[in-house]
Parts: structure tokens; C-alpha cells; sequence
């Protein structure tokens, strides 16, 4: 048997991708095999085995490709701060959700690690590390806020780590109830008004660092007779 090219194996690697994604979004994660995958991909299950450990595995590379788009829509978010950071936020936001409404394969992912991946056994290891490497891709867009605030697009009290996790929730609930109901409304359409709104509310009502108490100074002691 001719031995396989790398080429080969990229395609057999992806050919298993796009079936696990789509039998998971079909099936959920967790009634879901590795004969059913194969099966789709019309391919045996020795080779899933040749490119993937276990069933977790699979699904831990099938995330990874989802997230490229967002991770280098990230490294140019970096970049694009340095003038203005509202604006830069403003324009991967927009865009994040743009991608999603015109990416069915987007759309099938996002919808099985939001609505499909049952939070038990393997999975919780591997939701939990999809969870931290989440985080860290969230760091970067908090590192961007503190510089909106530093140049002074936000005001110097606000509290950024609230703000963060606002506009977090926001884009987080907004695909994850789209996804519900895409016939619901246009998210492409709707993308920009929706983030602008988000955004000119953070600029005119930002949550604010509390204020340090006031400290009280001793008291004189009095003069001794």
C-alpha cells in the first residue's frame, strides 16, 4: 500500500473535522461515535486513530480551527489600538458577529459549543481548557479597554474589569441566542447598531471604580496640665 502523502493526510485530518462537525451538531457531542464519524466521512475508524487520539480530541482540534478567524482577528486588534481603542473594539466585535452570520460552518460550531456539548465526563476536562484558552484570548481585548481608558476614550475611574465582562456577555449572549433563533432577525444587518449601542453606553455610564474612603487624620491629643 502506497504510503500517504502529507497532502493526503491534511485532507484525510480535514475530511474527519467537517464530519465530526457536522455529526455533532446533528447528534450533540455526547450520543455521538467514533464509527459515526467515520461513517461520514466515509472513511474507517483506524483513521481517525492515525490523526486523533479519542473522540475529545477530535473535538478539542475541531474548536481550534473554528477559533483561527477570531484569533487573528485578535492579532489585529493589537495592532489597530495603538490610535484609537474603542474603535479597534468596535471593528473586531462588528466583524466577529458579521463572521458568524455568514458562516455556516461558524454557525454549526459555535452552536455545539454553546448548545451541544454536554457538561459531564471528558467533557468538562475539555470544556474547562476551551474555557482557559478563552480567557486568554479575553485578556487581550482587556488589555485594550485599560489602553481606552489610559488615553482617555473611557474615563480614568472607569472599572474596566466590569466593562470587560459586559462586552464579553454581550457578544457571548448575542451569538449564543442567534444561534437559538437566526430567523429572528438579520445579525449581519444588525451587528453594527448592536455594538454601537453597546459601545456609546460604555463611553456615557461606564461602571466606575469605587471611591477610596476618605482618611480620617488622629486626633489631637490634648495639652497635659
Amino acid at each position: 500500500m502506497a504510503r500517504k502523502t502529507k497532502d493526503d493526510a491534511q485532507l484525510t485530518c480535514a475530511a474527519l473535522l467537517d464530519a465530526a462537525e457536522q455529526v455533532f451538531f446533528d447528534n450533540g457531542v455526547a450520543s455521538t461515535t467514533l464509527n459515526d464519524i467515520a461513517k461520514a466521512a466515509g472513511l474507517t475508524r483506524g483513521a481517525i486513530y492515525w490523526h486523533f487520539k479519542d473522540k475529545g480530541d477530535l473535538l478539542q482540534a475541531m474548536f481550534a480551527r473554528a477559533m483561527l478567524p477570531m484569533e487573528a482577528m485578535l492579532q489585529e486588534l493589537e495592532q489597530a489600538s495603538a490610535t484609537n481603542p474603542l474603535q479597534a473594539l468596535r471593528t473586531m466585535c462588528v466583524q466577529a458577529l458579521i463572521n458568524l452570520a455568514r458562516s455556516p460552518d461558524q454557525q454549526r460550531v459555535f452552536s455545539i459549543m454553546f448548545h451541544k456539548c454536554e457538561h459531564v465526563g471528558q467533557m468538562v476536562a475539555i470544556l474547562d481548557d476551551k474555557h482557559a484558552k478563552k480567557d486568554e484570548c479575553l485578556e487581550q481585548v482587556r488589555t485594550v479597554m485599560q489602553k481606552a481608558v489610559d488615553s482617555g476614550h473611557l474615563p480614568a475611574d472607569t472599572d474596566v474589569a466590569v466593562a470587560h465582562q459586559v462586552m464579553n456577555s454581550f457578544m457571548a449572549g448575542t451569538m449564543s441566542e442567534w444561534l437559538f433563533a437566526p430567523q429572528a432577525f438579520s445579525l449581519e444587518d444588525a451587528a453594527p447598531a448592536m455594538v454601537d449601542m453597546l459601545l456609546a453606553g460604555l463611553q456615557a455610564c461606564p461602571p466606575r471604580l469605587p471611591k477610596a474612603a476618605p482618611t480620617k487624620k488622629p486626633a489631637k491629643e490634648k495639652a497635659r496640665v
